[in-house]
């Protein structure tokens, strides 16, 4: 099990963390949308007994144990394009995404 940051990801968090603290990126899912989930993308302040950690590029990623199943194996990079600021997600569990690209369904 793991998740990876791009090198871009990575130095993004970190501007973050720096700027406003934290210990690591908070990475999840909720549901929503039109296809069932969304990715949910914070700071981590701390680590519950119900959160799993992975450390990639010298970034601590903090996921739920819940949330685990639909995140393993994915990639996250940080996209600055124009306006737009975001991270996105490569992740291979992904059976479709919705028209709009805020939501997908999982294997």
């Amino acid at each position: 099990m793991a998740i990876q940051l791009t090198k871009r990801a990575a130095d993004r968090v970190r501007d973050f963390l720096d700027r406003d603290g934290g210990i690591g990126l908070r990475l999840g899912v909720k549901r929503t949308g039109c296809s069932g989930w969304a990715y949910t993308v914070q700071l981590a302040e701390a680590v519950s007994e119900h959160d799993v950690v992975f450390e990639d590029r010298g970034v601590k990623i903090v996921v739920a144990h819940d949330n685990l199943d639909i995140l393993d194996g994915s990639e996250v990079d940080f996209a600055d394009e124009g306006l737009g600021r975001t991270f996105r997600f490569r992740n291979p569990n992904v059976a479709e995404e919705c028209g709009c690209g805020e939501s997908f369904t999982v294997n």
